[in-house]
């Protein structure tokens, strides 16, 4: 079984990643000016970044749902104190913000949250931050040959991953049982999930796609919409509206959690609850589960306690890749989640796939109105025809004595 790369492989492919820097530099179609954005948690950064801002994150591992926000936003440059892909596992993230366009650059050997305040004017310039006219720090401009070249050696030693992530998922089971024993105790809800077809929704890297994918299932079947802390939004987004919002309350807006959904907020299984203190500031109600694993895990398990007939995820991680693109130790309570529910969860994915969308009234009378006006077309371009209408409608009037 392989061990991942040693740490000679990742200096050579670090070698290998900036080689040619200084020709790459003079090559660049120009220095990146903006107003520097700082912000540790990018899922909380990217809310106010724009066109003209340079963000500056301390994201080891960036993933994939990150890296599609900090695209999204608009920035032109993404300055990273830590390793945007460290080896570990095979991360395409730094590989599509950078294919969308977005100069990377990592500056671990910086400390720019110590350097730059917010809204600091700055200037990357090849692998160099530029403050005022001084260099600040010195980093490495990740281009995509060389990311796409990393990526493919880290796909090759994928099973030391796998390892990894079985690990902590038998960790993860003596620890908390409770996921695969059905002891999680739930509160009363005012929403109810029996026998219905429930629509769980996370901003995961596939959210969009998968929420238009599924216009014709959720305007046919009615389900009931459970958005996941920022999936409230998604939610929205997509001109809809959540029945219910369940998470830590850390990543929806406020415009989501007063749309009229119910609140659950997933607390720590020692009680705590931080969120609910948000909620109460705006003067909201919820309830509490305290419970370990992700908030996605513990909607999924709500509705399958709860009796639904079927739970339709929407951007949550399905396969190997993906739960190796998110932090191993949090994936598992995922993985057993998905053992746990078996055959009552489906992916977006395989709905859309086999859903086949029925014939509704508008489109009926749609096609009705379509066919009336053909022949109206036909008649009128054929003057036998023409003739023959005139009869038709005269015995109409003597028949009706019109």
């Amino acid at each position: 079984m392989a061990t991942g790369p040693s740490s000679r492989e990742r200096s050579r492919t670090r070698r290998r990643l900036f080689r040619g820097r200084g020709e790459r530099e003079r090559a660049d179609d120009g220095a990146v000016h903006g107003v520097a954005r700082l912000g540790k948690r990018t899922k909380d950064l990217v809310k106010r970044l724009g066109a003209g801002d340079i963000a500056i994150i301390d994201h080891a591992d960036l993933d994939p749902m990150a890296a599609e926000d900090l695209a999204a936003s608009g920035v032109r440059a993404v300055i990273n104190c830590s390793e945007s892909t460290t080896g570990h596992y095979p991360n395409a993230g730094p590989l599509s913000l950078v294919e969308a366009g977005v100069r990377l650059v990592d500056v671990q050997d910086a400390d720019l949250f110590e350097e730059l305040g917010d809204g600091d004017p700055i200037v990357v310039d090849g692998g160099e931050v530029r403050s005022n006219g001084n260099v600040i720090a010195r980093g490495e401009p990740l281009d995509v040959e060389a990311l796409r070249s990393r990526l493919a050696e880290q796909q090759e030693s994928v099973d030391a991953a796998i390892a990894d992530f079985a690990r902590n998922t038998v960790h993860y089971i003596e620890r908390e049982p409770e996921l695969l024993s059905g002891q999680l105790e739930f509160p009363e809800t005012r929403t109810e999930f029996r026998d219905r077809h429930i629509l769980i929704v996370v901003r995961g890297p596939t959210y969009r796609r998968d929420l238009r994918t599924l216009r014709a299932y959720i305007r046919d079947t009615r389900p009931l919409i459970v958005g996941v802390d920022g999936g409230a939004d998604a939610i929205l987004e997509a001109g809809l509206k959540p029945d219910v919002i369940l998470g830590d309350m850390d990543s929806a807006s406020d415009e989501a959690l007063v749309s009229g959904a119910e609140l659950i907020v997933h607390g720590y299984p020692d009680g705590r609850a931080p969120g609910q203190e948000r909620l109460e500031d705006l003067g909201l109600e919820s309830v509490v589960i305290p419970a370990a694993g992700t908030s996605q895990d513990i909607a999924m398990l709500l509705a399958y306690e709860r009796g639904a007939a079927l739970i339709v995820s929407v951007g949550a991680h399905f396969n190997l890749e993906e739960f190796l693109g998110k932090n191993r130790a949090g994936m598992s309570s995922t993985f057993l989640t998905r053992l746990r529910i078996g055959e009552t969860l489906v992916d977006a994915k395989g709905v859309s796939r086999l859903y086949r969308p029925s014939v509704t009234g508008p489109h009926m009378a749609l096609f009705a109105l379509a066919s009336a006006l053909l022949i109206a077309v036909v008649i009128v371009s054929v003057p036998a025809l023409d003739n023959l209408a005139e009869l038709l409608w005269l015995k109409i009037r003597v028949l009706f004595g019109l």
